[in-house]
């Protein structure tokens, strides 16, 4: 559609309609597209995609018309109804003040030629009034001027701090999703079920999941028919959609990229192996919204913080199966204070007060799904048992038949990196997942509904729960494959179909975590590729600083965009944060304490496990495996220990057993240019044969963390001793 800048408005046009909106007060007004005609001198902007709708940022700025400046194709859903990401969006002040660059696609038919749109030129009475002499302008300066123009840069570096923050809300995290023909925001067995199919999109949607609905609102009241073209319904959450193919004699990318497998021919697989598209819908509720320290727990009208309804669609020719789970807060009146790393959670109400509200949440929970089984995966002990144990004397107290309660201390069954302790999980529940169902439909209809749902929980609802909730609907899907005949009876998935499974699941997780905590999911590498290894655990540390970074300084701004677009008060004074912003100095100092905190407790775990009692422990480091033929050259995580005993090296690093024959210090190797780094290299034998080495570099850190010494005693050490995987 073609937005055009008039004087008095800015006018969107697709084909025989325009959406008008005043630059003066905002007012939305629906007119046929001749009306252009009646306005005064429009120009042609650009191309948009569609409308999200309007906000103030604050009441010291003007309102803003939100659009959508590019999209992406995520993917085509059954029945070719095709799902876009919005990539960028554009925010146009409406106020007589000219927009800034738009950078806004140019439509051939008014720039054909022009590489830039012009300049609206002004209007008579603009003319006349910038004809005033100099003198007059200059009487009109009073003498606080230096006042005034510090409010002005204070109001212009606000407004720019929210705009920004709109945009990473819109554009960093992969957040926002639409399609025009699909409802995104109903799973496939709400659709099945309602008697709204005659009606336009927005007018079938579930509420909950209508992210853009208080920012169009003036819109949807005008009530009038061409309204349907410009209301679209956008979710945030996550998609994606992938085919896959049933293949077991397919060689693995691994194997494929061995000098010792041949190179097979490419086939046609359509009329030998099974296909099937697989989509994974997530939906966050737009109700108690924000980021992870400003909202927890319940509120009063029963909504709870970080609720995601997750559906994961099977589509094998004409027939669609779909199951569902969900995941939300622990819905007690809890919170944590933000402000330190990892703070401990306390309770804000008692039992007594905080029934009813834990009653009206899952009375619509019920209402919507008929049952539920809480799985909650708080740990039993230490500082989240207070949370776990206040969850249960309520399921406790609410005593409803519909409702089942499991609770699996996560981090207890999955100590020491083992996450396929989550099998242990599965396998306790798979009772539970048999009678559950799951909703199938294909071109006669409904052929059976799923009963129930799964509601999964950790503390934030991240991490662990995406972990869980992989392997649950993994569980469903082997069987939804078998049901259908597209899997052997006895066979599990084929691994490239298993690989691409889990790293949509792992990409949802990442993308749900963005949008809560501000960082990517923890416990991701397991998601991905079913295996804890240690750069993962590095990673989290990183993360996990990383989110107590972002909770101190850029979430009261996030907070207050995402209130503002939840058309809620905003409860912080903005200016005030400015000062605090000064603090973002020590951020990298606060970011590298969690990741030494990480390292000293992986290195005291790995000391445990791989030296020997008679052994005495002479230092540990955390190191960087910089060997070019592996590696990116540029690889700045952690990814390998190295400990050293009075007796022998041990190296946690991979599934290698080796014998050290010596070490070396010196500069890392490069083909250009000056190292920019001393490393080790570790020469070693591996079953007899000689040849191979290690090297590694030193992360920057502080020396005292690390145990005994720092980087120059590493380089000191001993040439002679056995290092062995961790």
């Amino acid at each position: 559609m073609e937005l055009f800048q008039a004087k008095d408005d800015y006018i969107l046009q697709s084909g025989d309609c325009a959406l008008w909106c005043s630059r003066k007060d905002g007012t939305m007004t629906v007119r046929p597209a001749t009306d252009l005609l009646l306005a005064w001198n429009p120009v042609c902007l650009g191309l948009v995609e569609g409308v999200i709708g309007k906000i103030q940022l604050h009441t010291d700025l003007p309102l803003g018309l939100v659009l959508i400046r590019q999209k992406a194709l995520v993917g085509t859903l059954p029945g070719d109804h095709k799902v876009y990401k919005i990539t960028k969006i554009a925010v146009i002040p409406l106020s007589d003040e000219e927009p800034q660059e738009l950078e806004l696609e140019l439509c051939k038919k008014h720039h054909f030629g022009i590489d830039k749109p012009e300049k609206l030129a002004p209007s008579p009475e603009e003319s006349k009034f910038l004809m005033k002499t100099f003198s007059q302008i200059k009487s009109n300066v009073a003498v606080p001027i230096k006042k005034k123009v510090k409010e002005n840069k204070e109001k212009e570096r606000l407004e720019r701090r929210l705009l920004d923050e709109l945009d990473k809300i819109f554009m960093d995290s992969d957040s926002f999703y639409y399609s025009m023909t699909y409802d995104l925001t109903n799973t496939v067995q709400r659709q099945g079920d309602s008697e709204k199919s005659s009606l336009p999109l927005w007018k079938r949607v579930d509420d909950r999941f209508f992210w853009n609905k208080h920012m169009i609102q003036d819109i949807i009241d005008l009530q009038v028919p061409d309204v349907d073209l410009w209301v679209m319904p956008i979710i945030q959450g996550f998609v994606q959609v992938e085919e896959l193919v049933v293949n077991y004699n397919e060689t693995s990318d691994e194997e494929r990229s061995s000098p010792e497998t041949p190179p097979q021919e490419v086939t046609c697989v359509d009329d030998i192996h099974p296909r099937f598209t697989v989509a994974l819908i997530s939906r966050r509720s737009r109700h108690r919204a924000g980021m992870r320290y400003k909202r927890r727990g319940v509120d009063t009208d029963g909504h709870v913080a970080n609720y995601v309804e997750t559906e994961q669609l099977i589509h094998v020719h004409s027939h669609t199966l779909s199951f569902v789970q969900t995941r939300g807060s622990v819905p007690v009146f809890w919170s944590q204070a933000g402000y330190r790393y990892n703070p401990r959670p306390r309770l804000e109400k008692g039992e007594k007060e905080t029934m009813s509200y834990f009653s009206a949440h899952f009375e619509e929970q019920l209402k919507l799904y008929k049952s539920q089984v809480i799985v909650n995966l708080v740990d039993q002990t230490g500082r989240e048992k207070i949370i776990g144990d206040a969850y249960l004397k309520q399921v406790l107290l609410y005593n409803n038949p519909n409702l089942t309660y499991v609770s699996f201390d996560f981090h207890e069954h999955c100590r020491g990196m083992k996450f396929e302790n989550v099998q242990v999980l599965t396998d306790a529940i798979s009772d539970l997942i048999t009678e559950m169902k799951w909703a199938w439909v294909d071109q006669a209809g409904v052929i059976c509904k799923q009963e129930g749902i799964f509601r999964v929980n950790c503390m934030d609802c991240l991490d662990r729960t995406n972990v869980v909730q992989a392997a649950v609907a993994r569980a469903v899907m082997e069987q939804q494959l078998k049901k259908l005949g597209v899997m052997p009876p006895e066979q599990p998935l084929p691994p490239k179909c298993c690989r691409i499974y889990q790293f949509m699941w792992a990409n949802n997780g990442d993308t749900i975590s963005r949008q809560y905590a501000g960082t990517a999911a923890l416990k991701g590498d397991f998601t991905r590729t079913g295996e804890r290894k240690l750069a993962g655990v590095m990673k989290d540390g990183v993360n996990s600083a990383n989110r107590y970074y972002l909770n101190r300084f850029r979430d009261a701004y996030r907070q207050a965009v995402i209130d503002l677009m939840m058309g809620l008060p905003v409860t912080e004074d903005l200016y005030s944060i400015f000062s605090k912003e000064k603090e973002h100095e020590e951020k990298e100092k606060e970011s590298q304490r969690g990741a030494q905190e990480q390292v000293s407790l992986l290195l005291q775990t790995y000391m445990q496990l791989l030296l020997p009692d008679d052994e005495k422990f002479h230092g540990g480091w955390a190191l960087i495996n910089c060997d070019m033929s592996l590696v990116d050259a540029n690889n700045k995580d952690v990814d390998v220990l190295l400990l050293l005993s009075d007796k022998a090296y041990y190296i946690a690093y991979a599934s290698l057993k080796m014998e050290v024959a010596f070490s070396s210090a010196g500069p890392e190797p490069t083909l250009f240019g000056k190292p920019k780094f001393c490393c080790m290299r570790l020469h070693y034998r591996s079953e007899e044969m000689s040849g191979y080495f290690h090297t590694l570099r030193a992360a920057t850190r502080n020396p005292e963390d690390d145990g005994k010494g720092g980087k120059k005693s590493l380089f000191k050490t001993a040439n002679k001793g056995n290092a062995v995987s961790g």
